[in-house]
């Protein structure tokens, strides 16, 4: 049961300097994570969900990419105005993120152990042994056979499942009230990624911090998440509760990726949609809705205006001129 606010996004800005001029990567977003709440947040590729995410953390690859507006709070205080140093006292003590690719965050040059001590101690006052100890302990937790030898290995020696546990076991390490998970399940085969979610519902349920999710697969979004926001082009485009996004989508968009997820549900032998067409450029995005040129229901008001999210259902919004058409959009086969 999701409990009191952990984290409140209020119109969020991200730019990017490029070549080309100065682009918006993330558009007015607004959300909030309660503690025990599982927020996923969905869309293709350069949607901006990572982005979202570093912003979070104060992590953006800066001077290219800057937060250009917007409050961050957590635990009722706002991140952008921390120094770099105080966030780094906020980063794995109060929230902490799993990355996306396990063997490219892990240090290839120093064990497993040492790097969960090197945590541990950056922000705790504890001595050598007892890190040890408490490193075995995590990896116990994340449910690493023979964690004592495990401690000594060097991350090229464990699988991708096994360095996604070590990567679990890093984020919880100093029991930080929200966790953001991106990609958690990328490149795991089916088996090892319900045992990667089971791992993290049981963390979330025994210490109630919140969760964010960051995924494009509707699967897993299914089977974690209690809301879902779903973004394109920088921008929300819906939110709702998850039972109620699968059952009554109101965006186009949302449509799309749901027709395009494989289901034991559909019909044997039939093929799934296709969505056109590329995310759009966030260099040249056009005056109305940035989805227009991908949607079949579009029509003059999609190209010439933005449509603005507004509440269409106990807990839903969607930034569509055309909800109340949503249903009759069948899209096409691949």
């Amino acid at each position: 049961m999701a409990g009191s606010a952990l984290l409140e996004v209020e119109n969020l800005d991200v730019v990017l300097h490029t070549r080309s001029g100065r682009a918006k990567a993330i558009d007015r977003m607004s959300f909030s994570v309660s503690a025990g709440e599982t927020l996923a947040f969905v869309g293709e590729s350069g949607c901006g969900k990572s982005l979202t995410a570093l912003s979070v953390l104060g992590l953006l690859p800066q001077p290219q990419v800057q937060m250009a507006g917007g409050a961050i709070r957590l635990l009722g205080r706002d991140l952008a105005r921390l120094s770099e140093r105080e966030l780094q006292d906020v980063r794995g003590r109060d929230v902490a993120m799993i990355f996306q690719d396990p063997m490219s965050s892990l240090n290839p040059v120093r064990t497993v152990g040492a790097q969960l001590v090197e945590m541990l101690q950056a922000h705790e006052r504890i001595g050598n042994a007892a890190a040890w100890q408490r490193a075995q302990r995590l990896l116990e937790q994340v449910s690493i056979p023979n964690a004592q030898a495990r401690l000594h290995e060097y991350p090229h020696r464990l699988s991708g499942g096994m360095c996604q546990r070590v990567m679990i076991a890093m984020a919880i390490a100093c029991q930080p009230r929200l966790l953001i998970a991106d990609e958690p399940t990328t490149a795991l085969d089916v088996t090892i990624q319900a045992q990667i979610l089971a791992l993290l519902a049981q963390i979330q349920r025994e210490s109630g911090m919140g969760l964010v999710i960051i995924t494009h697969d509707l699967g897993v979004v299914a089977e974690v998440a209690d809301r879902v926001l779903v973004m394109y082009a920088g921008r929300k485009v819906e939110e709702a509760p998850v039972q109620l996004l699968f059952d009554a989508p109101q965006h186009p968009y949302t449509r799309g990726l749901l027709a395009a997820t494989p289901s034991p549900l559909r019909p044997r032998g039939s093929r799934l949609a296709d969505i056109p067409g590329m995310v759009a450029d966030l260099s040249a995005l056009p005056t109305g809705c940035a989805f227009a040129d991908r949607c079949p229901r579009a029509f003059d008001r999609c190209l010439n205006e933005r449509p603005s999210l507004v509440q269409v259902g106990a807990g839903q919004q969607a930034a569509c001129f055309a909800v109340d058409a949503a249903e009759e959009i069948e899209w096409s086969p691949a």
